[in-house]
């Protein structure tokens, strides 16, 4: 019996997958189990047209025999089988696939190539068993052949072929597990437990049982005569299960399913001790055939700003598990999104653990986004009490998702946005705030800080709130970037009640504040140079109403951003918000100061500090010297 060589270039490939493309090599059994379904889907394909087949859909299934005395495990089909041929040329070379060359034969076929799901098309996965075994048998017969054929390989130094007995079609494939070492404990893939932990994580929704004898425990009857000192006896017994559900949930009909099923599927797929806020099915069919099952959680997970945390959605081909977690269905600003996603039109990689960037998932991709976010809309129109559920969790997210990839994004979200308000406890909409909007309002009015109740009572919102105009309150780090990056809404553009044209003014009240700011020039260059490089200028408000002065900011950075920025402990070069210290000119300490100026110069220049580490103090900003700014208040008083 001659030993066959595998071709060189099938060696390399084979030693680079069995030590580098597989990271997980638990997965040899997914691997193996595709192929047997793969098998059966043949010859269930088969009998459609031939009815000597003798088996209908019903009639295969898969068996998995552990032998731990044997060191074996052994996974049988009664699929089609392969000829001496097939089994020379689909194991012999690899990457040829058996499967891939049975989808392109179907092209010419009445039923269509794209209708059959067949998962191995590459040819590489039966190769993940020498990851698990140092020997691998494989026992076939062809249907429609009477001698069945052994190939046996312990790995790189080739294989053999011979013929063997073999009782009916299909195919058996046997692994001698590899010794134990230090870093791996093989025998696992000899337990009950594993085996069927790994049929129900990678294998579950094939759609063939996938069956096993299993030891179980049970109580044996209470005997008739048993009196009332009995005590239940139990007895180990053996029993045919099967292992995997088969139908995936996400495969139904939406009206055969109810919201208990699919909430405990939820819970159970992603251990979450509540109930989703909402459940999406989606399924498509066309250029590129899926169905979904997404979740929003009812809540933000405990490690959602952890590192630890992995956006994506499991991925399935055909009812097998692909990807644990593909982070490229799912944009960042949806990556609280729980769910799964199985379609046979993926492209895969020498392994499916490894995903190519294709036009069709890119297609899936773009598709929820678009799902996701217009159930959101609609809750957030059906049911707002659920909506601001959802934003409290994950509403930051939405933002984020604005101020991210350039603004590309942000037409898509700003209609889901909300925002505190002085109009609105809970939150509003952009669209809700405009349609509150008097006609005499130009802006949407936004003001930044830490506590909204704070806001409402800067000296710069005053005039704007007696005017009659609704101002968002702004209290999260991102939202003055989301802001600028909007820079409008439906027309109307947000403008922030620090800005120096916040309020429209009228030719009169122009000439007025140009007046005001003439009469006012040698008060306002006194403040400035008193304060020196302090603040980069001193003018007259033109939205203070009562209070006498505030701090804003010129040029990009405002001061909230420059607070942010110190937060994150972030390298601002030097860099800082350019304070001005706005006066107002009808405040009476503003005369205070012009009289001071003229009778005690020296006085003047406590009352502009004083004003100063007031505005500082009104937009939360640090006194540069606490100590200081006491002694001065105290010298004043005095």
């Amino acid at each position: 019996m001659a030993k066959k060589q595998f071709k060189a270039e099938s060696k390399r490939l084979l030693d680079l997958m069995i030590n580098s493309i597989y990271t997980n090599k638990e997965i040899f059994l997914r691997e193996i189990l595709s192929n047997a379904s793969d098998a059966e889907d043949k010859l269930a394909y088969r009998a459609l047209t031939d009815d000597s087949v003798g088996l209908n859909r019903g009639d295969f299934k898969v068996i998995i025999t552990p032998d731990k005395l044997a060191r074996t495990l052994t996974i049988s089909d009664n699929g089609i089988g392969m000829t001496k041929e097939e089994l020379d040329g689909n194991l012999g070379t690899i990457c040829k696939s058996g499967s891939l060359k049975f989808k392109e034969d179907l092209a010419n076929d009445e039923v269509k190539a794209e209708d059959i799901d067949v998962i191995g098309q590459f040819g590489v996965g039966f190769y993940s068993a020498f990851m698990v075994a140092d020997e691998v048998t494989v026992i076939t017969k062809a249907y429609g052949s009477d001698t069945g054929y052994k190939w046996t390989s312990t790995g790189l130094d080739g294989y053999t072929i011979t013929e063997c007995d073999k009782t009916g079609v299909g195919t058996d494939v046997i692994l001698h597990i590899k010794p134990d070492t230090e870093d791996e404990k093989y025998e696992l893939y000899l337990e009950e437990y594993r085996i069927q932990e790994l049929v129900k994580k990678y294998s579950d929704y094939i759609r063939y049982p996938i069956q096993m004898l299993l030891h179980k425990s049970r109580q044996k009857p209470r005997p008739e005569d048993a009196g009332d000192d009995y005590k239940p006896e139990w007895e180990d017994y053996t029993e045919w299960s099967t292992m995997n559900s088969m139908v995936p949930v996400w495969q139904k009909k939406k009206d055969d399913v109810t919201q208990e099923e699919y909430n405990n599927f939820y819970q159970d797929k992603f251990g979450d001790f509540e109930a989703p806020l909402d459940t999406i099915k989606v399924s498509a069919e066309g250029a590129v055939s899926y169905d979904a099952l997404l979740f929003v959680p009812s809540k933000t997970p405990y490690d959602f700003y952890t590192r630890e945390y992995e956006k994506g959605l499991q991925l399935y081909s055909s009812g097998v598990l692909i990807m644990e977690t593909c982070a490229d269905l799912l944009p960042d600003y949806l990556r609280f999104v729980k769910g799964v996603v199985d379609t046979p039109d993926v492209s895969l990689n020498i392994s499916r653990e490894m995903l190519q960037q294709t036009r069709e998932l890119k297609v899936i991709a773009k598709n929820l986004d678009k799902k996701i976010r217009g159930s959101l809309a609609k809750m957030l129109k059906d049911d707002r009490e659920k909506y601001e559920t959802f934003w409290k969790a994950f509403g930051t997210q939405l933002k984020y998702g604005v101020v991210s990839n350039y603004g590309m994004d942000k037409d898509n979200l700003k209609d889901l946005l909300m925002f505190l308000s002085s109009a609105s406890e809970k939150g509003t909409t952009l669209k809700e705030y405009k349609e509150r909007m008097p006609e005499s309002q130009k802006y949407i009015y936004y003001a930044c800080g830490e506590d909204a109740a704070k806001l409402g009572k800067l000296p710069q919102a005053e005039r704007i709130l007696d005017a009659g105009y609704e101002i968002l309150f702004l209290t999260e780090e991102v939202d003055e970037f989301c802001m600028q990056v909007l820079g409008e809404y439906d027309g109307k553009q947000l403008k922030s009640i620090n800005a120096d044209d916040a309020l429209p003014e009228t030719d009169e009240e122009k000439k007025a504040a140009e007046e005001k700011a003439e009469s006012g020039k040698e008060v306002l260059d006194f403040m400035k140079e008193t304060l020196g490089e302090k603040v980069k200028d001193v003018r007259i408000s033109r939205i203070l109403k009562t209070h006498p002065v505030c701090m804003v900011s010129d040029g990009p950075m405002s001061i909230e951003m420059e607070k942010y920025l110190k937060r994150q402990n972030a390298d601002m070069g030097g860099f800082k918000a350019e304070r001005v210290l706005e006066v107002n000119a009808d405040a009476p300490v503003f005369e205070t100061i012009r009289s001071a100026m003229a009778a005690d110069p020296e006085k003047a220049k406590k009352y502009v500090e004083l004003l100063y580490c007031q505005a500082l103090l009104i937009a939360e900003l640090p006194l540069e010297d606490p100590s200081a700014y006491t002694d001065l208040v105290c010298s004043l008083m005095n």
